[in-house]
């Protein structure tokens, strides 16, 4: 096997919504896709945007749950004012600010939102060593 996320489906509660926060709010890129399902692409990956219901019946799980999830999204940019300036775009946008960006144990920057589902975002700064591809535009 090749280790590879190709592609993180999350689950919303009003699509409409969540197409706006992240096309509009955080600026990704959107593409062609089918009404009931969004997807952006993001620099090797992609994000898709579909009905939490559906998601967990097809899936065959249930949909209901709170609360900490048990995982995090990650962001990783260049420097610590980027890490500022995410967040700030992200809580524009209407996330949830979840911990406002600091310096932190491991020696780097960072700072949490949440979306407009309750999906948890770390936005990281990482001064010992790049972590994902180099941006499209290097």
């Amino acid at each position: 096997m090749k280790p590879r996320i190709s592609m993180i489906t999350l689950g919303v509660r009003d699509l409409d919504a969540a197409i706006t926060f992240y096309e509009k709010g955080l600026g990704f890129p959107r593409m062609d896709s089918p009404p009931e399902v969004a997807f952006f692409t993001l620099n090797g990956t992609w994000l898709g945007l579909y009905d939490r219901k559906a998601l967990a019946e097809d899936a065959q799980v249930a949909a209901k749950g709170n609360g900490f999830e048990g995982f995090s999204l990650a962001h990783n940019v260049a420097s610590e004012n980027e890490v500022d300036e995410v967040v700030a775009q992200a809580v524009a946008a209407g996330a949830t600010l979840v911990k406002k960006p600091q310096k932190v144990f491991w020696g780097g920057y960072s700072g949490y939102f949440k979306d407009l589902d309750g999906h948890l975002w770390e936005v990281a700064y990482n001064p010992l060593f790049w972590v994902g591809p180099n941006d499209e535009s290097e």
